[in-house]
């Protein structure tokens, strides 16, 4: 996405993928195609989606700012303030609490020194709380990006941390792009 002045726009090859996404749903339906727009939004906006960002998805689909505000702040995979380049998604259901996900989110929270929230000073992390992964069966389980992280352990959730801080990123992408 550009930033000009006054309006934030896709550039003309994501635009161009967005309309295909579109163009998969009838005329008047086109809101159907909200989920797939925001994740590219969302990717090629730093991560996260600006009330500029929505409303521009808003137009593009030809719907009202607020029916992109209500799905944007209903599910937790989109990020309505910046975020870190690793977001870091710990499920907090029971079948993960059950199994440790509370001692590993503090685990988390103490080798990166923030809360659930929060993003790193250098800009790298940010912890989230998340309803279920649908990973119960090997809890506890950990999303990044598009990854999943089972049977966590705070050793695995250091080895990540390790390879993440090397490599400066996190091994994410958006599916749609």
């Amino acid at each position: 996405m550009q930033n000009t002045k006054n309006t934030t726009e896709f550039n003309s090859e994501t635009l161009e993928l967005v309309n295909k996404i579109i163009r998969r749903y009838p005329k008047g339906r086109q809101k159907s195609a909200l989920l797939p727009v925001l994740h590219i939004a969302q990717s090629e906006n730093s991560g996260w989606l600006s009330s500029e960002v929505m409303d521009y998805v808003a137009s593009l689909l030809e719907i009202q700012p607020i029916e992109v505000y209500e799905v944007a702040s209903f599910y937790s995979m989109f990020n309505l303030q910046p975020v870190g380049n690793c977001v870091i998604e710990v499920c907090q259901t029971g079948p993960c609490w059950l199994k440790g996900s509370e001692e590993l989110l503090a685990h988390f929270e103490k080798k990166l020194g923030i809360k659930p929230g929060e993003t790193t000073a250098d800009g790298r992390f940010t912890i989230k709380t998340v309803e279920c992964l649908a990973a119960c069966g090997n809890a506890p389980v950990i999303q990044v990006g598009t990854e999943y992280h089972e049977n966590m352990t705070n050793e695995k959730a250091d080895e990540l941390l390790s390879k993440w801080t090397a490599e400066n990123k996190c091994s994410h992408t958006n599916p749609y792009l």
